[in-house]
């Protein structure tokens, strides 16, 4: 996260100074599109990405941030009488921590929908392949979507535990180098990543048709505008 913050700190203090100058129309509309297109960009990695790669694209997305963050809140001071920016300060604080902590159980739920549908096949399929009996790749298959998820952030393969509750006579009728393969550090992830890196594309497409929504909500607003009505309770 360190490239999108540094992105950020660069852009918002020029952009804020140029809204003050010219609105915030046109900066926020091209923060919002800089964004989008940061999550386009986010669709061409591949699952073993290179961090530079990566890190290119957070910094793109802190810049979009960066350029959409100071005009917005700026135009939303503007908006209000001096009486009440206060109030209007503390509401839009509130709802962007809401938002942000909304967007993430957003984002996993759209994962793991993704997941619970694709995932049984991968898991059964990838099992098959090793030469393993059906019965582990139907057990396997039924490890939920949230389970595998997690498993895999924190590297640990369930292979092995889900082994230890298979009969004595499957696990001695299976060759040492399948047991081996399956409970290795390389399996799992491997077997999980082509289903889990189409839900992270749907996820990156869900959040740029979102931000391209913003964009079109930022062009619509008006010119700029500075609210200055003198205070009625001095």
């Amino acid at each position: 996260m360190i490239p999108m913050s540094i992105g950020f700190v660069l852009t918002g203090p020029i952009s804020g100074y140029l809204s003050d100058k010219h609105g915030a129309r046109l900066l926020a509309t091209s923060g919002m599109v800089i964004s989008a297109a940061s999550f386009l960009g986010f669709l061409l990695l591949p699952a073993n990405f290179l961090y530079l790669s990566f890190a290119v694209v957070l910094f793109i997305m802190g810049l979009g941030g960066g350029v959409f963050a100071s005009p917005n809140m700026a135009a939303i001071m503007n908006s209000v009488p001096a009486e009440h920016r206060g109030a209007a300060s503390g509401m839009r604080a509130t709802l962007q921590n809401s938002a942000t902590t909304i967007s993430q159980a957003i984002f996993f739920t759209i994962i793991i929908v993704s997941l619970t549908a694709s995932l049984p096949g991968a898991l059964s399929g990838a099992v098959t392949s090793a030469g393993a009996p059906a019965t582990l790749a139907k057990t396997l298959s039924a490890t939920p979507a949230s389970a595998a998820l997690f498993a895999s952030f924190l590297g640990y393969n369930p292979v092995a535990t889900i082994l230890q509750g298979l009969p004595a006579s499957l696990l001695n009728a299976m060759p040492k180098a399948t047991i081996d393969f399956l409970t290795g550090s390389s399996f799992f992830p491997n077997a999980i990543s082509s289903p889990f890196m189409a839900a992270l594309r749907e996820a990156f497409i869900i959040g740029a048709a979102m931000c391209v929504t913003a964009a079109v909500c930022s062009a619509l607003r008006g010119k700029r505008y500075v609210n200055d009505q003198p205070k009625l309770h001095e």
